[in-house]
């Protein structure tokens, strides 16, 4: 006669196996992700011998929010390496800049699609007319975003002002993937996703679109799950970079003042070369990687710490406000 019920001898499985494997994966981890990175370390400069990349002559590149920032330098950089290019953005007269610079970097071929990636019929028609004009596509480059700086509870009143953060940021991307799927399958091509560092990280003052970011990043490591080597997926970090958004005013916003910002034609260089290796993820500026591997063995630390610097940038600014 057994004198545990079924609902006994369950719980204590469960709580066998909570401890049986938290423990060999943590002596797991311990040895086997130092030798790891000691190998990477050692082999890095056979690895990068024969690990030249893809050559990006004649290949069609879609860049979405080509007018600005890091989708205009990316265009420039995708130029220097022969690249042709379809360049996306709602402001034309942008657009027409930044493809007449292009095409005098050395890009052979370019056209300038106006339209705006968070709605559906627009994505479906810049991607068909790539495939019109080039009658190919090599690389989409998901990068067009948008940001709002505010506390949650300040949007207590009219949450729907958020919807175009989600739209822009993450629908717009899911539109133009939906549409040049079968297109990258047939070049066996790649998709960019311009996410954000702070996909990873809590940052406060920017709960939506920090959600906006790990949802890309969820989305696309799961779509790389489901296409295998059929496409490549490069799901890029991006930190503080020199753009239009980082301003001065920006970055007193977030409270960021005091951070170095690396200049987006840096950030555009890694970029390309990170996907024409067929990297997985890219984190740029590479130190930014120490922050997440914080909040990842740190979760709850590293949130005080956020919380603390918030509360304490709240009440310098009260101070000022007061005097």
């Amino acid at each position: 006669m057994s004198f545990w019920s079924t609902e006994q001898r369950m719980d204590f499985m469960a709580d066998l196996l909570n401890i049986a494997i938290i423990s060999s994966s943590f002596l797991v981890l311990l040895l086997v992700v130092p030798l790891f990175y000691f190998f990477k370390f050692l082999f890095s400069p056979i690895i990068a011998i024969f690990r030249r990349g893809e050559t990006l002559t004649g290949k069609v590149v879609l860049i979405t929010g080509a007018s600005s920032g890091i989708g205009e330098a990316l265009a420039y950089e995708y130029a220097k390496r022969g690249a042709r290019l379809a360049l996306v953005a709602r402001r034309e007269d942008r657009l027409r800049a930044v493809l007449d610079k292009a095409l005098r970097l050395g890009a052979p071929d370019g056209i300038i699609i106006p339209a705006d990636v968070s709605n559906i019929l627009d994505a479906q028609h810049f991607v068909a007319k790539t495939i019109d004009h080039f009658g190919q596509l090599d690389h989409l480059v998901n990068n067009a975003g948008a940001s709002q700086v505010k506390l949650f509870q300040e949007f207590a009143v009219n949450l729907s002002d958020l919807a175009p953060v989600m739209d822009v940021n993450f629908w717009g991307s899911v539109y133009a993937t939906h549409f040049a799927v079968p297109h990258l399958r047939k070049s066996r091509g790649k998709i960019v996703v311009i996410s954000s560092s702070i996909g990873w990280l809590p940052s406060p003052k920017l709960s939506f679109y920090c959600a906006s970011k790990a949802a890309l990043i969820s989305f696309f490591e799961t779509l790389r799950a489901e296409f295998g080597s059929e496409i490549g997926i490069n799901i890029v970090g991006p930190g503080f970079i020199k753009t239009e958004m980082t301003t001065d005013e920006y970055m007193a916003q977030v409270d960021a003042k005091t951070m170095p910002i690396e200049p987006v034609e840096t950030c555009a260089e890694a970029i390309v070369k990170s996907t024409c290796r067929g990297d997985l993820y890219l984190i740029e500026p590479s130190w930014f990687r120490t922050l997440i591997w914080f909040k990842w063995f740190f979760p709850g630390l590293t949130e005080r710490l956020f919380h603390f610097r918030l509360m304490g940038t709240s009440t310098d600014a009260a101070a000022k406000k007061n005097n």
